[in-house]
């Protein structure tokens, strides 16, 4: 998001501005100038309301966007099914995914996304022990754009673990040995970034982020 908003915010700037100039021009040409105070107001009251408009409804337009990348297009592999994560075997520079979501700088990060929706039921994330590799796993909510959850070396360690996914309200139990975790909203964006230590290290680490994987609480 932040991204489109540095590439392309300038221009649209500059673009409405300059509608705003032809509209003031025109209405200076037919009416005179008795009507600026009226085109400031309706000028002010526009960009007031795109301002909220934007600021609501800009994080739904980006993270419905990552959805139809996964879904229909996929991170290099073919499309990707909902509640399926999906390994980028290239490194971070070479990744269309990390230019996406704010990489950290480094070319020694491969990434793993998918999307998670749990209006059928919970799903369970299952990480595999990790070998003191850092990770993590960040869920990013569908409606507000926040991230409101991690999975990873510095929040839940490197060894084997299971997250019960589930909506907020979901009155099961958790079942032994799991962690549970509410989504605000049925669905979320899944971004993952295992880290290796070297290029001998990279077949590791992507053997590990294929590892780490979405299955339905209910199966066996």
């Amino acid at each position: 998001m932040n991204r489109l908003i540095l590439k392309y915010g300038a221009t649209m700037t500059i673009l409405i501005l300059g509608i705003f100039a032809w509209v003031i021009y025109r209405r200076i040409t037919t009416e005179g100038w008795g009507s600026i105070t009226l085109m400031v107001a309706e000028a002010l009251a526009i960009w007031v309301i795109g301002t909220f408009v934007l600021i609501y409804f800009w994080p739904r337009i980006t993270v419905s966007g990552f959805k139809r990348i996964i879904v229909r297009r996929g991170l290099g592999g073919g499309p990707i099914p909902v509640n399926t994560l999906y390994a980028v075997p290239e490194r971070a520079s070479e990744s269309a995914l990390a230019g996406s979501v704010n990489a950290t700088g480094t070319d020694e990060l491969l990434y793993f996304g998918g999307w998670l929706d749990v209006s059928a039921g919970p799903q369970v994330l299952h990480v595999p022990e990790m070998r003191q590799h850092y990770y993590s796993v960040q869920f990013t909510d569908a409606a507000s754009g926040s991230n409101f959850a991690y999975v990873g070396k510095r929040t839940t360690g490197t060894a084997t673990g299971d997250f019960l996914l589930c909506a907020a309200k979901w009155p099961g139990d958790t079942p032994p040995g799991m962690t549970r975790i509410d989504l605000p909203h049925n669905s979320a964006l899944l971004i993952g970034r295992v880290f290796a230590a070297n290029d001998e290290d990279r077949n590791t680490a992507y053997e590990l982020a294929k590892q780490i994987r979405l299955t339905p609480a209910n199966r066996p």
